[in-house]
């Protein structure tokens, strides 16, 4: 008699064979010059629910160019598996053939090239003709946000989320969870949320003070689809106070608090969940190790990290989901829920391409509507870049090498701190830079560009810091986005050593000195995490640098010294 295992791993490789057919259709449909909305959207409905996941829009509400990482470094058990995978060797992995629709979605390689061919991605009006669509075919198909939605651009900057929140609700999804969300502050985020037509969810958001769930959010909702009773657990970005100001949300605190997620399972199963489904923002390798601590979770959907798989990753009997980033993938998963145990699924990341897929006319209408005060100081023309700008892997990205420049030059600085978030479009070789480009690579509520003094003994600690929560072995201690971007200095990072000897070899490019922990270096940054920070602001401080370049050029970084990738 075949396991539950057994048949849940034969559907993983049912699974598998739709995505790498699916791939290769693309190929071919690209050489006819034949890529359709149907061949996109064309999947054979199954079971009888279905999932439907976006996260990390960022704010993205129009078509975008988003390149995907060259580095995505895995550390202890996570070294070489997905989605610490990039190039060729994802494309190897997932059989994709080089210059198709795929290897310019998901993969960094040719990436300006492949886009003069492809053109942008995303746009909520293009999502929302796909979600239609989806929803054409199974009426009571969960719609699931997974956060990082209110926040990345300059009109939800502007209008404190309120334009994004708009259009997320003409899409109607049925829950959503939070990370950036926070930073609009506490008292926003609430009264957003008291508005909001669905579930707001987050099991681990707490009160700070007496230390139980925070009224605000539900740990979890039920769903009957069909014939189905679904539960949804939400499950906020755990690390809030240590990535993002924590004096911006002083009455919430966060964390894994897995033992909690354990007593939601328990809880939604005894109340009669036949399915069970986790939307979680805890980033994709610590969601595989939740789902190994965890039991009776069905499906983690998972954001943070921005990771795009074509198959899921199955932990046990868990299935993770990774849908990407900036509105670019939307994924579709069917089960098959019999008598309370799911005996089968079938999954597509579907791709948005925006020049492919038809714009849903009354979300265009209305993103259009929230943009419209906005349009003269989002278009205007701040100056052209000469190279690909992206900001997308563990080390180096264009754009914050673009930002350090600033920094240094209109703060008169000798070394640069730009923080290592992953979210911001690229803009292609040759193009115009607007005043909206710069703003989606800067909005934040906390962006004023600080200019101070640190001992090179203090600059190694940073960099000390910052590495092991993105190196650490243990997913539970990767507590940050990528490492922090360094203009003026370059160093030496072994990757395999523990925190306090990782890195070494720090030199000052300005001279080729090496940096004395005793002297007292002028930095620049943004994006400090402590309350009062003085300063202009960084969109401000890059738009100045900009205009003073005319075209700006950026030169490839090759200061950081990687060791044990």
């Amino acid at each position: 008699m075949i396991s539950r295992r057994d048949f849940l791993q034969a559907s993983m490789a049912a699974s598998a064979m739709v995505g790498a057919s699916g791939f290769g259709n693309w190929s071919k449909l690209a050489a006819q010059q034949a890529l359709t909305q149907d061949q996109l959207l064309q999947f054979d409905t199954f079971g009888n629910v279905s999932l439907v996941h976006i996260t990390d829009i960022h704010a993205q509400l129009k078509p975008i160019y988003f390149r995907e990482p060259e580095i995505n470094l895995g550390v202890g058990d996570n070294k070489g598996a997905v989605p610490h995978i990039t190039g060729a060797e994802f494309r190897k992995l997932y059989g994709i053939e080089d210059g198709s629709p795929s290897h310019y979605a998901l993969t960094y390689n040719d990436f300006s090239a492949l886009a003069q061919t492809y053109g942008k991605m995303g746009g909520m009006d293009r999502v929302a003709t796909v979600v239609n669509a989806i929803r054409a075919e199974r009426p009571d198909a969960l719609l699931l946000d997974g956060g990082d939605t209110w926040h990345g651009s300059y009109t939800c900057y502007h209008t404190e989320g309120q334009d994004v929140v708009n259009v997320m609700n003409a899409l109607k999804p049925d829950a959503m969870t939070f990370h950036w969300e926070f930073t609009l502050g506490q008292d926003r985020v609430r009264e957003l949320v008291d508005g909001l037509p669905y579930a707001a969810l987050g099991q681990n958001i707490f009160d700070a003070m007496w230390d139980e769930p925070a009224a605000e959010f539900k740990p979890y909702q039920f769903f009957e689809r069909g014939g189905v009773k679904i539960a949804v657990i939400g499950q906020a970005f755990p690390y809030m106070p240590i990535a993002n100001p924590g004096w911006m949300f002083p009455d919430y605190s966060f964390g894994i608090r897995d033992e909690h997620m354990q007593q939601m399972v328990d809880e939604v199963r005894a109340q009669g969940a036949e399915c069970v489904v986790c939307l979680s923002h805890n980033g994709f390798d610590v969601d595989k190790k939740m789902a190994s601590v965890v039991s009776g979770i069905d499906v983690i959907l998972t954001g943070h990290t921005h990771d795009a798989l074509p198959e899921p990753v199955l932990v046990g009997d868990t299935i993770l989901i990774a849908s990407g980033s900036n509105g670019k993938f939307v994924s579709r998963v069917d089960l098959d829920i019999q008598n309370g145990r799911m005996m089968g699924f079938r999954h597509k990341l579907i791709p948005i391409f925006s020049d492919v897929i038809e714009p849903d006319a009354e979300i265009a209408a209305l993103i259009d509507e929230q943009r419209a005060p906005y349009e003269a100081e989002l278009t205007e023309v701040i100056g052209q870049t000469d190279g690909l700008l992206y900001r997308r892997g563990n080390f180096n990205g264009s754009w914050d090498d673009l930002i350090c420049d600033a920094l240094m030059s209109e703060r008169e600085a000798d070394i640069a701190m730009s923080p290592g978030v992953r979210w911001g479009p690229s803009i292609l070789p040759g193009q115009d830079i607007t005043r909206e480009d710069i703003w989606n690579v800067t909005s934040m509520t906390y962006g004023r560009a600080y200019r101070t003094e640190m001992t090179g003994e203090f600059i190694h600690t940073i960099l000390e810091d910052v590495g092991d929560n993105l190196f650490n072995p243990d997913p539970y201690y990767q507590q940050g986005g990528d490492m922090v971007r360094i203009g003026g200095m370059g160093y030496r990072i072994d990757i395999t050593k523990p925190q306090g000897s990782r890195i070494t070899d720090m030199t000052l490019l300005s001279t080729g000195e090496a940096i004395d922990p005793a002297k007292t270096y002028v930095v620049a940054g943004w994006a400090s995490v402590n309350e009062g920070t003085e300063g202009p602001q960084i969109w401000d401080v890059v738009e100045n640098h900009i205009r003073n370049q005319g075209t700006v050029t950026v030169t490839p970084n090759t200061s950081v010294e990687v060791v044990g990738a």
